[in-house]
């Protein structure tokens, strides 16, 4: 499956018309995939996103790095991919502001929703910040009548065990910016629960 024509034809559905939409541009086996890393949005220039042609996207480096520190030698997105493990962002356009509003999630969610559809022997799911946290919340509140997370600062929660059906979720950091590899207990953190993710798969 072409992942970014599969979303881009469910943006047009759901008239998500934005010129700066990013989707991950690959191809997948879906029943292959075991994992989805749900980050918040992504870059404002293209080529350092996580599936950029480019030489070396800003994006890939901290998560190559955060992989390493967990011990998981990846040296490209595609690494990652054949692990079983698919990395994306709760919100398909660049942050415009410091916060990501909620209408903004909330108008992306039937993208998000269609992309966690395909994936039919997910084991985890890693919501990577509250921005992912907050969107796969509105997701399963809409199906469910309640949050998997709840509204507490991931460092208080990310020790207990969250099921939404019989997908693991661990609720994480953002594991994108040139601050992750300067702020290093959350690096610790976000490593820790990669580790803790490869076990499961």
């Amino acid at each position: 499956m072409n992942i970014k024509e599969q979303l881009a034809n469910i943006a047009r559905e759901n008239n998500i018309n934005d010129i700066d939409l990013q989707f991950p541009d690959c191809e997948i086996d879906v029943e292959k995939i075991k994992v989805i890393m749900i980050s918040e949005v992504p870059p404002s220039h293209s080529d350092d996103y996580f599936y950029s042609k480019a030489a070396n996207p800003d994006y890939m480096k901290s998560t190559i790095n955060l992989f390493s520190e967990a011990d998981v030698q990846v040296n490209s997105i595609q690494d990652i991919l054949d692990l079983g493990i698919y990395i994306t962002t709760a919100v398909k356009i660049p942050k415009t502001e410091y916060t990501v509003a909620t209408d903004v999630i909330t108008s992306h969610l039937p993208i998000l929703e269609a992309e966690l559809n395909y994936f039919t022997n997910l084991k985890v799911i890693m919501l990577m910040g509250d921005v992912a946290k907050k969107a796969v919340n509105m997701i399963a509140k809409a199906q469910t009548k309640k949050n998997i997370i709840p509204s507490q600062s991931t460092y208080k929660i990310r020790d207990n065990e969250y099921y939404w059906n019989d997908i693991r979720v661990f609720p994480s950091y953002i594991m994108t910016g040139k601050n992750i590899l300067i702020e290093k207990s959350k690096r610790e953190m976000i490593s820790d629960d990669i580790r803790r993710m490869m076990l499961l798969i």
